[in-house]
């Protein structure tokens, strides 16, 4: 999701590109968004989200989070591997979740992709490749500045396509990229940006230490 719109917190204004005052859309850009996630399992589970926001708000999303954990075994890849279409005859009732056939069997099918992907190298490694095992930290100062694609997210989607994944395009690989902190795309005058900009260098180390790792085991 690029942020379209200015967030309100206790009488505050925080000048970012988002305007709600929504407490969980709040809630969600203050203590979530672009908040650096190296996590496989939970990389995993935040792009099959962002692809079912396609066509939809992420707000839709965000507010059915609980039920697609529930639905889709916490997205634990190698339980949601063992889902039938009886499983999927029976999520397209729950009307907890988008009830998209398409989008529904998408999420089965990105985890056997990711099963694919954790047979060569670990998925969060996998992910991060895109950005060179970096953040990308952008200067955006009105949400005009703040891009919806980039050649890394052009890239990601090329090769998760490739994989098996599906509603992964450009633009859904670009969100993702924004909220799991490989894009610093909040605005140079919210708080956030500056805040995540400071952990950088951590996130950089942790990263390289586990790309260190891999190669030698």
């Amino acid at each position: 999701m690029s942020p379209i719109l200015t967030t309100h917190t206790a009488g505050a204004t925080t000048t970012c590109a988002w305007e709600t005052s929504d407490p969980q859309y709040v809630a969600y850009h203050n203590d979530q968004w672009g908040r650096p996630v190296l996590d496989s399992q939970e990389l995993f589970a935040k792009l099959c989200l962002d692809g079912q926001q396609a066509g939809l708000s992420w707000l839709t999303i965000l507010r059915k989070q609980k039920n697609y954990e529930k639905a889709f075994h916490q997205f634990n890849p190698q339980e949601i591997v063992k889902m039938t279409e009886d499983d999927v005859m029976s999520l397209m009732q729950d009307k907890g979740i988008v009830r998209n056939k398409l989008k529904i069997k998408s999420v089965i099918k990105n985890a056997h992709a990711f099963q694919h992907i954790e047979q060569i190298m670990p998925f969060n490694l996998y992910l991060w490749q895109f950005t060179q095992y970096r953040i990308i930290q952008n200067n955006c100062k009105t949400k005009s500045d703040v891009a919806t694609t980039s050649p890394a997210s052009d890239a990601m989607a090329k090769a998760l396509k490739k994989v098996g994944f599906s509603f992964v395009g450009s633009t859904i690989c670009y969100a993702f990229m924004q909220a799991v902190g490989m894009v610093n795309d909040h605005l140079v005058g919210c708080p956030c940006h500056s805040a995540l900009k400071t952990q950088q260098a951590a996130v950089e180390e942790r990263l390289l230490a586990l790309k260190r790792s891999t190669t030698v085991a």
